[in-house]
């Protein structure tokens, strides 16, 4: 039997929900606007269990969580704007 998928047009915009495991934990987040994500982006928000979270990347090319967000783990912050970068090919 096959599957039918309905996306809206709030699941196109934010992209498919994705997995990360960080420290033995899952974590689901989704990609605001990765239309707008190319090779030279240096800001990104997610959604991250349904929470927003906006990464930086620095000089140094380093992934840290923009101020004003609710403080998350540096390495989880680090994994987050490392699987981004290789799903998108930033």
């Amino acid at each position: 039997m096959a599957r039918t998928y309905i996306f809206t047009t709030e699941d196109m915009s934010m992209g498919l929900p994705l997995r990360i495991t960080f420290k033995d934990n899952d974590y689901i987040y989704q990609i605001i606007d990765s239309k707008s994500i190319n090779h030279n982006t240096n800001e990104i928000e997610l959604l991250l269990n349904g929470e927003k979270v906006e990464l930086v990347r620095d000089i140094k090319l380093v992934w840290k969580q923009k101020e004003g967000s609710q403080e998350l783990d540096s390495d989880l912050i680090q994994a987050l704007g490392r699987s981004v970068s290789l799903r998108l090919r930033m």
